[in-house]
């Protein structure tokens, strides 16, 4: 299930315009367990559905992508740069399998929400 609904959700890699900084960031994740399942908050701004990949095997919840510079492209001379645009990778690790779970997703605000349930 999680495979089939992977392939909505493919890292893209990066274009020949984007700069990336080069450094691998590791956005902040909250996780909660619910009576049906779980829900994963992963800290994304400025993060494009279409640059997210999600993967779920055994008890691992894996996610990657990149967070491109879309605003400031051309000849522009940078003064400061506190945003890191690169790579990012997450990785939760659960108290069982959830390969199993049927997986959803949504961008709220900044935020990748993701949903797991537990079968029926």
């Amino acid at each position: 299930m999680a495979k089939a609904f992977n392939r909505h959700f493919q890292f893209l890699g990066s274009s020949g315009s984007a700069k990336p900084s080069g450094r691998l960031w590791l956005p902040a994740a909250d996780v909660y367990q619910t009576q049906d399942g779980w829900v994963v908050k992963v800290e994304l701004a400025g993060v494009a559905a279409e640059d997210v990949e999600i993967e779920v095997q055994g008890n691992v919840l894996y996610i990657a992508g990149c967070r491109k510079d879309r605003s400031c492209a051309g000849d522009v001379s940078y003064h400061q740069m506190e945003i890191t645009y690169s790579r990012f990778e997450k990785t939760l690790k659960f108290p069982g399998a959830i390969d199993g779970v049927q997986l959803d997703h949504m961008f709220d605000n900044g935020l990748l929400i993701i949903r797991l349930k537990k079968g029926a």
